[in-house]
C-alpha cells in the first residue's frame, strides 16, 4: 500500500500496534495511544515508502487510528520505520486571550524523519479562535513561505461538564484565496469533517463558546526542504504582534 507513499500512524482514542515490513525489513511497534484527541498528545509512528502496513486495535474500548500520508518527493526518502514516543512529542501553549490554544508537534521536522510529510495537532479552547491572523503557505519564497498543500481534520467536545455526545457539537473554519489563485470556504465543522486547503489565506479556525475544537494537520509539498514556513495575510499581520 506504500509504494510511493509515507505514512504517520495518530491514534485518535484507543492503543494499537503497528507491523510493517519495509525496505530496512519488518518492524513492529505498539502505541499506547490516549483515550481522547482531548487528552493530550499521543505517541505515533512513521511508516516509510515502499512498505506494507498492519494496525490492529489493543485493549479495551472503542479504538480510532488516522493513517496521514504524503507522496514521496525527493530521492532519498527515509527507509527506516520509527516510533515517536509521546513523552517525546513537544507541546506548546500558544497565542494569548481568544487566541489560546495548544500546539503538538507530532511529526515535524526535529521530531520525525521524514520526506516531505509534516505531522501537528491543534487544540482550540472554546470561544477561542486559532490560525489566526490568517496565513498561507502555497508558493516558494525564500526564507518566508514553503509551498504546502494541507489538510484539516476536525474533532469538537463540549467543555465546561456539557454532554459527552459531541454530535451536535460545532466549530466553523474558513480559507480564501487570492485575486490570482480564487478559493472561498466558510465551513462548518464537526466532529469526523475534513477541509482541504490546497492554496490560499486560511483561519480562523473558531471554537464557538461551549466546545472545544480539535484539528489534526497534515502538511506536505514538492519543495526541496521539508519545512513549514508561512506568510501573514498582510492586513492582518499586525495581530501577531498583540496575540503573542
Amino acid at each position: 500500500m506504500g509504494r510511493g507513499r509515507e505514512f504517520v500512524v495518530v491514534p485518535l482514542s484507543g492503543s494499537v500496534e503497528v507491523a510493517i515490513d519495509g525496505p530496512a525489513g519488518p518492524a513492529e511497534v505498539r502505541l499506547a495511544g490516549r483515550d481522547s484527541v482531548f487528552s493530550g498528545p499521543t505517541d505515533v509512528a512513521y511508516v516509510p515508502p515502499d512498505s506494507t502496513l498492519a494496525i490492529t486495535g489493543v485493549g479495551p474500548g472503542r479504538t480510532r487510528v488516522a493513517v496521514a500520508f504524503a507522496v514521496t518527493a525527493r530521492p532519498g526518502a527515509p527507509q527506516s520505520f520509527r516510533h515517536v514516543a509521546m513523552d517525546d512529542v513537544p507541546v506548546e501553549r500558544r497565542g494569548a486571550g481568544a487566541t489560546a490554544g495548544e500546539v503538538r508537534d507530532l511529526g515535524v521536522p526535529g521530531v520525525l524523519d521524514a520526506d516531505s510529510i509534516i505531522v501537528r495537532e491543534v487544540v482550540t479552547p472554546a470561544g477561542c479562535w486559532s490560525s489566526w491572523p490568517p496565513h498561507k503557505h502555497d508558493e516558494e519564497r525564500s526564507g518566508e513561505e514553503t509551498q504546502l498543500e494541507e489538510i484539516y481534520y476536525f474533532e469538537v467536545q463540549p467543555s465546561g461538564g456539557g454532554p459527552s455526545d459531541s454530535t451536535t457539537g460545532m466549530g466553523f473554519f474558513r480559507v480564501h484565496g487570492t485575486d490570482e489563485r480564487p478559493i472561498e470556504v466558510l465551513a462548518e465543522v464537526r466532529s469526523g469533517d475534513v477541509v482541504l486547503v490546497p492554496h490560499g489565506w486560511h483561519g480562523p479556525a473558531m471554537a464557538p463558546p461551549g466546545y472545544e475544537l480539535y484539528s489534526l494537520n497534515v502538511l506536505a509539498g514538492p519543495g526541496p526542504d521539508r519545512v513549514w514556513l508561512a506568510r501573514d495575510e498582510p492586513e492582518h499581520a499586525w495581530l501577531r504582534d498583540v496575540f503573542r
